[in-house]
This record gives C-alpha cells, structure tokens and sequence, in this order.
C-alpha cells in the first residue's frame, strides 16, 4: 500500500513496485490521478491495482482504509507511508485547524497506518514499513514550515524504535530521508519560486530515490537518506556545533522555507 500516490515520489513507488510485479492499493485524496495512475500501471506491467481514495486529514481514514482492506481480503506486506505536504510560513500565520490536518497526515496517521497493519506482517514472519521522511529532520529547524521538520523528526525515531522491536520477526521499517528531489511538492507548497533558485546539483528525480529507499529497506537500514550530497549534508550538521548549525540553517532558509525571512529578522538563533 502506498499513501500519497497520486503524483510525486509516491507514484515512483506504485511505478516502481508494478515493475517488480507487486499487487497494489493507492490511496490519496485525488481519485481521478488514481485512476489514471491505475490504470498505467495495469496496461505496462499487468499488475493488480486497487484504490483506496481517502483524505488521511480524517481522523477516521486509516481505520477505514484498513477495513476496507479486510473487506476485501488484501493483507499488506509493504507500507509506504508517504501521503505529506507542508505548510507554509510561520506558526502563527496559520489557524490552528491546518495545523491540526498537518500533524493527523503526517504524524498519526502513518503511526496508526503502521500499527493496524503491523501485527498481520508479524504473523506472516515478513514485511516492509517505508515512513518517508526527509533531510529535513535530521537537520536544525528553519523557521517558516515549522512543524514539517519536527514531523520528520518524528518519523525517523519511530522508524528507529519500530525497526529494532521488529526486524526479529522479519518486518523491516526504514526511514527514508530525502533532500531535494523533482516533486510537485514545492508547488504545493507554494515553495517553488525559491527552490527554482537551488543549484541542479542538489536535486534528486524521484525514481532514484524510491530505488535507493527500497534496497536500503531490503537491507534492513533504520535510516537511509539518499544522495551523497544529501549524505554530506547531513554529515556537516552533525559534525557542527548546534550554534554554528543553527546560525548556517537560518542563513540558508529563505532559498527553500516560504516566509524565513521575515522570522529570521525578528529572531536570530543566538537569541535562544
């Protein structure tokens, strides 16, 4: 099952994965991008494809995904929690409500997606969790996006946690941490004047970063980020002291985080 599927790195992974001659379930807010999703695959690979449109903003979208999934007698042995978006500018300049549907897609409702879906890979000794995650949480914040690094955070510890209790039973969760990669991501959020201005070689396609995400969960890795820039980059702030980590992020905000500028002039990181 892939979240997210309808565009972006999520529909690598349904392209991807019908490659390999997996069986499917899509699920993403868009029905008709489904469909048309759907209906590639089936026609270039002959794979079985259902979908499952739903908005995982709902709170009760993962228990109902699930039992339609019972319903129709599907068991999932690969997870790919990918449904995520962000939201731009600061904390404040959004009610409460949006945040509210940011925190339920990317935070509780892969968690839930994992946890319901969980024991049936247990029982059957082998399965796949893929939480696509991001570069973005193993960095410092940025100020704008607020919550999008911390839910990525999130979702690298969990991955950790999760993976150790289970790879016995031969279920293996790996969190992916992608940097900048070719997406309809940035469009969405309303980031693409500024990341246009990114240097090409920063930037990944989205099919080779599924490739690289599948075979480092094969592997059994907690952690994988793809791209030996993307690896650098990591590498760097963690070698950093936090303050110069920090000082560097804030600089570098504006060419990616929608708003960064004006926080950054109302609070520099030596301020806290």
């Amino acid at each position: 099952m892939v979240t997210g599927a309808s565009a972006g790195i999520g529909a690598a992974f349904a392209r991807d994965l019908a490659a390999q001659g997996c069986a499917l379930v899509l699920t993403a807010r868009r029905s008709e991008r489904l469909q048309s999703l759907a209906a590639e695959l089936r026609q270039a690979y002959g794979t079985r494809c259902e979908i499952l449109p739903a908005d995982l903003a709902d709170p009760t979208a993962p228990a109902n995904l699930c039992a339609q999934l019972d319903a129709h007698g599907i068991g999932i042995d690969l997870l790919i929690n990918n449904a995520g978006y962000g939201v731009p500018g600061t904390f404040d300049a959004s009610p409460w409500p949006r945040h509210a549907d940011f925190i339920q897609v990317m935070m509780t409702a892969p968690t839930e997606l994992a946890h319901r879906l969980l024991p049936g890979m247990r029982a059957r000794g082998w399965g796949r969790i893929v939480n696509v995650a991001s570069l973005a949480g193993l960095v410092p914040g940025t100020a704008a996006h607020t919550l999008y690094g911390a839910s990525k955070a999130y979702l690298i510890h969990f991955s950790q946690s999760l993976g150790q209790e289970n790879g016995a039973r031969g279920v293996h969760v790996c969190a992916l941490c992608p940097g900048f990669t070719w997406s309809e991501f940035h469009d969405v959020s309303g980031a693409r004047a500024q990341v246009a201005r990114m240097p090409r070689w920063m930037w990944m396609d989205a099919a080779h970063v599924v490739r690289e995400g599948l075979a480092a969960a094969e592997r059994g890795d907690l952690v994988y980020v793809p791209g030996r820039i993307n690896r650098g980059i990591k590498t760097l702030f963690k070698l950093l002291p936090d303050r110069f980590a920090l000082a560097l992020i804030a600089r570098r905000a504006h060419r990616f985080r929608v708003g960064a500028d004006a926080s950054a002039d109302q609070h520099s990181p030596r301020e806290h």
